[in-house]
């Protein structure tokens, strides 16, 4: 009890109980991308024309007309930079989960989506493959636009880190957990990411159907906590020995979420270990104290050396004892 009071005033809200158990003994932790060790408030930094039958202003807003219909932060992020008053007829309009979208304006289909979108309809890239990857190896995530199997250019979005996201994970290497990360950007924006906070396994390419398995898989090796914001955060987080959930995050990931992060930091992930770790010190403590009282003077007082009257006293001092030094965890930095 005392150690959920202290959490919940660090804005950590421990759900249930046991998490506060489990904490203690995670070997690994992983973390998502999005939301999560970035701020989730991606922003379009680059626009670049592959063809010249259309300028950078022209791919933005074509790519808007279609973003405008998807509800993916980087689809905000591209209707935002365009800002257009009006929009075209979009027919056919598709999501394709942890790729892009796609979808007819007038009677070109217009694709807009990642390296292995395009891959799959068979649009090639040509010469533009170095500009793209260029980008994405300075942590910018890449969302090709093509019209039928012609591509017509790239835009960049980037997504900042939080500013304690390197701390929290300096922190936990240097205590010797496993810190990974797992997302559904290419590897390249990923690892630059990864780099950027102190993170030396990631895991790219994941569709969000596929996040649950690969914690399972990594629970092979020891417990797993898992952090996440998102829907798609959701089923790893149940799958994992621990959900933490950014509070920050939706609903759906909060109610999935063992402990919730209310403030939306990471340092509450370090905090929460050292809670646990330090409830669990106190908990063996009181056990002795629980224990030795009753162990010594409960057969003396059976044996007549004792004066039953001591026994109780001591039987009391044992329940005082344990409240006090419950409550002297209060005093622990975490």
């Amino acid at each position: 009890m005392v150690s959920s009071g202290m959490g919940a005033k660090r804005g950590i809200l421990i759900r249930k109980g046991e998490a506060i158990q489990t904490m203690k003994e995670i070997k690994t932790i992983v973390f998502d991308k999005t939301g999560t060790l970035t701020k989730g408030k991606p922003e379009v930094t680059d626009v670049k024309s592959f063809d010249k039958s259309i300028n950078e202003k022209e791919l933005l807003n074509l790519s808007a007309n279609l973003e405008k219909l998807s509800e993916h932060p980087i689809a905000k992020a591209i209707v935002n930079k365009a800002d257009l008053k009006s929009y075209k007829k979009v027919n056919g309009f598709k999501v394709l989960r942890g790729r892009g979208v796609e979808g007819k304006i007038g009677k070109d289909m217009i694709t807009i989506g990642n390296q292995t979108l395009m891959k799959e309809r068979k649009i090639d890239l040509g010469n533009f493959v170095k500009s793209v990857e260029k980008l994405e190896e300075d942590g910018k995530t890449t969302m090709m636009v093509a019209e039928g199997k012609k591509i017509l250019g790239v835009i960049a979005v980037a997504d900042s880190v939080k500013e304690d996201s390197k701390e929290a994970i300096r922190r936990l290497n240097k205590a010797g957990y496993r810190t990974v990360m797992i997302t559904g950007d290419n590897e390249r924006t990923a690892k630059a990411i990864a780099k950027q906070v102190g993170i030396k396994e990631v895991i790219a390419n994941v569709l969000p159907e596929y996040k649950a398995k690969k914690v399972e898989e990594l629970q092979k090796n020891g417990m797993v906590a898992f952090v996440g914001d998102g829907i798609n955060d959701a089923p790893a987080l149940k799958q994992s020995n621990v959900g933490i959930a950014m509070g920050t995050g939706t609903d759906i990931a909060i109610e999935a979420g063992d402990i919730v992060l209310a403030k939306g930091s990471l340092e509450g992930v370090v905090q929460s270990i050292n809670l646990s770790k330090a409830t669990f010190r106190k908990i063996k403590q009181n056990l002795f104290w629980a224990f030795a009282y009753n162990v010594i003077a409960i057969p003396l007082a059976v044996a007549g050396v004792l004066h039953p009257v001591i026994a109780e006293v001591a039987m009391a001092l044992s329940s005082v004892t344990v409240v006090t030094n419950a409550n002297l965890l209060r005093r622990k930095k975490i």
